[in-house]
């Protein structure tokens, strides 16, 4: 099997930490591109102004391979970097972490600012996991069958039952000249399929293969 790709999230999520009275204050959000992120940085620059610090953490692409961090001030290497280690670790992408730090008089030292900006990201990714805002993505094939009208309801509930238990996902079904259902099939399974919609339509149907496309899905 190849190897899974990164998850991402479908809305943001965030989350307060307090150490020694400074107040860490984790927003994750998803990110499309580097645009979308730096959206959402000067968007939370702007909400919390009076704020001292606001670190970042950025993972961007299918297969995470765009990363960035900023420390915006705090000591090299405490704020930034372990934000991104979070992501790195929890297997994020297409996502931006920012965490806004209101000083609480305390200094935390080298060690306690990396646990508090790390610790604020992985905890506003548990909150998502607990609310279900993470998103598997998977490489699936799209696959069209085209049915007669009469067909079709027949075909459409056999389909719908043949995804249900091969990880596939079924798309709208087309009305046109005839019907056109559409499904996103693992690439493992699109022979399967075609021996099954053979058999369903004593081999008057047979799917046309398309594009492999990265779908998100609920993790």
């Amino acid at each position: 099997m190849p190897p899974s790709l990164p998850r991402t999230l479908s809305q943001p999520v965030d989350h307060e930490l307090v150490v020694k009275r400074s107040r860490f204050l984790a927003h994750v959000a998803p990110a499309c591109d580097p645009t979308e992120a730096e959206g959402v940085v000067a968007r939370l620059r702007k909400q919390h102004w009076d704020a001292r610090h606001h670190c970042v953490a950025v993972v961007l692409g299918v297969h995470a391979d765009s990363q960035r961090s900023s420390d915006d001030g705090e000591p090299s290497g405490t704020a930034g970097t372990p934000m991104l280690e979070v992501l790195r670790h929890r297997r994020m992408t297409d996502v931006v972490a920012v965490v806004t730090r209101y000083f609480g008089g305390v200094l935390l030292g080298a060690g306690g600012l990396v646990r508090a900006y790390s610790g604020a990201v992985a905890a506003a990714l548990d909150e998502a996991d607990r609310q279900s805002l993470l998103l598997a993505r998977r490489a699936l094939v799209e696959v069209t069958v085209d049915a007669p009208h009469a067909e079709a309801g027949r075909l459409e509930h056999l389909l719908r039952d043949w995804a249900g238990t091969r990880g596939a996902v079924v798309g709208e079904t087309t009305y046109v000249e005839c019907a056109r259902l559409t499904l996103l099939v693992p690439p493992d399974e699109v022979a399967g399929l075609h021996d099954d919609v053979a058999a369903a339509t004593a081999g008057r149907l047979s799917p046309a293969v398309g594009t492999e496309r990265i779908v998100d899905v609920p993790a």
